[in-house]
């Protein structure tokens, strides 16, 4: 049994995926090792500072939530250092990391304490606001360090091995691939309704947080464009919610639904309440809400851009990146419900291959990789 400190800027009820890949991830280990989460207390809609029941010898789950602030895009939690340096050095210090500061801080930590960590890839984030123009800076001569100094890197797919190895100069032999998961609670039957139902507007729905890199404003526009009648629901929330409340009402997009965010059994109805998912994302790592929809039987459309590609090239219906050729995929599912019905099928048995259970293994042979000298105790 280890002590597993799963470093995060934001955990549930925070909204995102990457939140969830954590919270997932860490219930599952939670069952045979010690874990604790290591966050801020952005976004956790007033939970405790601390919560769960550690006992010594004990697996089981913690988690401490520091106080924060953000400042474009960036977790700033003076505090969370001091979780660094208290934990056990024989932790496993695995890192998730999306966003800036948060990796420089574990990085020096595991130096200053001659510890190794592990770094977890979600995402390499494009640039916005006023200081993007300083990621590709930071990117080059603070990230890319943080990466090469990791004991280890987990990434989503293949695709983003090559990446990292190529674009930061990780050493091909400390990359692992292990994909997002998908839990047992989002597996519901393919509804077989093939057949058309006149009158009724097929019911897209998008999961994700409203901000540029998920590009919802792409598909306000694509939906402008469609002739058929299709209803959006939005779940989810972000920076963006207002400009994307106000462009839907300038496009005259009555059919569009803001429903704020959705855990737990609210976003396994809301799943079930849809026709098919839609992604009209910049980029993705792994999409969890495209996994989850997969698992519900639901066809998923989404651009075809690094992320959703690997995913659901074969599985999904992918679009060109672009308001015309989303608006053309999606009348092409509102007037073929036989092909919604043979991509339900398709998502919903690719789905299979995917378990947090599974996922959770994986990581933990990982461990055994990069820690070699716990043998198993931490």
């Amino acid at each position: 049994m280890r002590t597993i400190l799963q470093v995060t800027p934001y955990y549930p009820p925070h909204l995102g995926g990457l939140e969830r890949v954590v919270e997932h991830l860490s219930k599952q280990l939670a069952g045979r090792h010690r874990v604790r989460v290591v966050t801020t207390a952005l976004g956790a809609d007033g939970a405790p500072a601390r919560s769960g029941d550690e006992q010594p010898g004990r697996s089981g789950l913690t988690v401490r939530r520091h106080r924060a602030v953000e400042v474009a895009h960036t977790a700033i939690a003076p505090g969370l250092p001091l979780s660094l340096l208290r934990a056990p050095r024989r932790a496993v210090l695995h890192l998730h990391c999306a966003h800036a500061l948060l990796p420089e801080l574990v990085a020096l930590t595991a130096l200053l304490r001659r510890q190794r960590f592990l770094l977890h890839f979600h995402l390499d984030v494009d640039a916005s606001g006023p200081l993007g123009k300083l990621l590709p800076l930071y990117k080059k001569h603070s990230f890319g360090r943080v990466l090469r100094a990791a004991a280890g890197v987990i990434v989503l797919t293949r695709a983003q091995a090559d990446f990292v190895r190529e674009s930061y100069r990780v050493p091909a032999e400390r990359i692992f691939v292990v994909p997002n998961g998908v839990g047992p609670e989002y597996f519901l039957p393919v509804r077989e309704t093939g057949e058309a139902r006149p009158g009724r507007p097929l019911q897209l729905l998008f999961v994700g947080r409203l901000s540029a890199q998920k590009n919802v404003d792409r598909l306000l526009d694509a939906l402008a464009l469609v002739r058929e009648p299709v209803r959006l629901r939005v779940v989810g929330d972000g920076e963006l919610r207002s400009h994307l409340e106000e462009k839907a009402a300038r496009l005259g997009l009555t059919g569009v639904e803001f429903s704020g965010g959705l855990l737990g059994e609210e976003l396994v109805r809301a799943y079930t309440d849809a026709d098919a998912l839609v992604l009209p994302s910049d980029r993705e790592g792994m999409p969890l809400v495209a996994l989850e929809a997969m698992a519900a039987g639901l066809p998923v459309l989404a651009t075809a851009v690094p992320g959703n590609t690997e995913l659901l090239d074969g599985v999904g219906l992918l679009a060109e990146p672009e308001p015309a050729a989303l608006a053309a995929a999606v009348e092409t599912l509102a007037t073929d419900p036989q092909l919604r019905l043979r991509l339900a099928r398709r998502a919903s048995e690719a789905a299979h291959a995917y378990s947090w259970e599974a996922v959770a293994a994986q990581v933990e042979q990982v461990y055994a990789e990069v820690y070699p000298s716990l043998s198993g105790r931490g």
